[in-house]
């Protein structure tokens, strides 16, 4: 046995449903616009029109890092002082944008108008809007409607809202045919190495969630199973099991571990065998051991807390701990869905300190007693902590960044490898 399935041995004998402990208070939050800057990636026929303020527009851009030459499928209309005054009708100013956009955009095929925090403000009802642009522009564009107001939400939300106003719009799949779909935003090259193990365990036909083109909506229906690639979007999965969808129970394709896992329930539900399936996997499998080890050797026995931010803490925390030998002192997550969570949770030792909300002051009062080696957090805390003396890594960069799947577990484990050797270069 491998020193890798040892430590993954000797994880089981100590897992159970952690006690969860939650806390109301002020909290950190990132923008769910930013969710448009890998959605507008993804969906490549696509226009994403933020209904918003300057502030909106320039945290866009810099989310973004737009170049000076690129011409990006998202803007954002921008609500003047008469707007928000009640002195000016936004919605012949919204028609007048969109008609803008279009007539430059002649490659978009479906326009998403995207509420912010200014639009919920002055209650612009932008379903309306959708409504009526949908009938303006009939034939040329589809136009579709959600919410990505920063209020109450966490910034991945975004990407939720997004694909739950397109579920409606999926078409539905024929009486008696079965598919898979794959729901959550993956960069194309994770969606094709998923898409060939798939096809060679002989499942199909696979279907992904967003599509690559706007047109091409996956069916949807009784015969559909749904896996989820990310943890964040449990409003998109009830809307697909209310279509009649069978929701999938696996772990997320984090690590080796994670992904057999995802892969298991799915070749579960179409009856591949065990022994198929180590066939099929042991390659993609041993590279990923490889990859692995070097960074295990940095990472083993560090000591890391995951403020909460992402949504993606509880995986990444069980791939850490379980593949690569961190000790977690504290996993928080904004919010603990446990339809979406229950393979992740059965991972985790029972004694975690499993945290569900947000009181900053008390979270952070409790990172500068424990003094962790690393501190996974969102922007806005990340420089604070570093001027204390704590090592953080940003919570954000594990959305932009391709850490599912085999192939991408060397990666993943990467992106803590390294603010730690660049913590000990600093002190040398």
């Amino acid at each position: 046995m491998s020193s890798a399935d040892e430590q993954r041995r000797v994880g089981v004998e100590s897992c159970g449903v952690p006690n969860v402990n939650r806390e109301r208070g002020q909290r950190q939050v990132f923008c769910g616009l930013a969710g448009i800057v890998w959605l507008h990636r993804k969906i490549q026929d696509a226009f994403f029109l933020v209904v918003g303020s300057r502030t909106c527009a320039h945290l866009l851009q810099s989310a973004a890092g737009v170049m000076i030459f690129a011409e990006p499928r998202f803007a954002t209309a921008i609500l003047q002082e008469r707007d928000l005054a009640g002195l000016a009708d936004c919605n012949q100013e919204l028609d007048r944008v969109v008609a803008d956009v279009l007539e430059r955009r002649s490659d978009i095929k479906t326009l998403f108008l995207v509420g912010s925090c200014p639009s919920e403000v002055i209650k612009l009802d932008l379903s309306k809007a959708a409504e009526r642009l949908s009938e303006t522009h009939q034939g040329r564009v589809r136009v579709l409607d959600y919410s990505a107001s920063g209020l109450e939400t966490t910034f991945t939300q975004g990407e939720d809202v997004c694909l739950m106003s397109l579920t409606p719009q999926l078409p539905l799949l024929a009486e008696g045919e079965s598919s898979l779909l794959v729901v959550g935003t993956l960069p194309d090259v994770v969606e094709d190495q998923f898409a060939r193990i798939f096809r060679d365990l002989g499942i199909g036909p696979v279907h992904f969630l967003p599509p690559r083109q706007s047109t091409e909506l996956p069916p949807v229906g009784k015969g559909s199973r749904v896996l989820l690639a990310q943890p964040f979007l449990g409003e998109t999965a009830r809307a697909l099991q209310k279509r009649g969808a069978t929701l999938l129970d696996a772990p997320y394709p984090l690590g080796i571990e994670g992904t057999l896992g995802w892969l298991k329930a799915a070749a579960d539900a179409w009856g591949v065998s065990e022994e198929r399936l180590r066939e099929v996997t042991a390659a993609p499998i041993a590279r990923a051991e490889r990859g692995l080890a070097r960074q295990r050797e940095l990472l083993a026995g560090k000591r890391i807390t995951f403020l909460p931010d992402s949504q993606l803490e509880i995986p990444i925390a069980r791939f850490l701990a379980r593949e690569c030998g961190m000790e977690l002192v504290e996993v928080a997550t904004p919010f603990l869905d446990r339809q979406l969570m229950e393979s992740e949770l059965q991972l985790l030792p029972s004694d975690l300190r499993l945290t569900e909300g947000q009181d900053v002051e008390r979270q952070l009062d409790r990172v500068r007693e424990d003094r962790p080696d690393l501190t996974v957090c969102g922007l806005g805390l990340a420089n604070p902590l570093e001027a204390e003396g704590l090592r953080t890594k940003w919570s954000i960069e594990l959305v932009f960044s391709p850490i599912h799947g085999f192939d991408q577990a060397a990666d993943l484990a990467e992106l803590f490898a390294r603010p730690l050797v660049r913590g000990a270069l600093l002190q040398v």
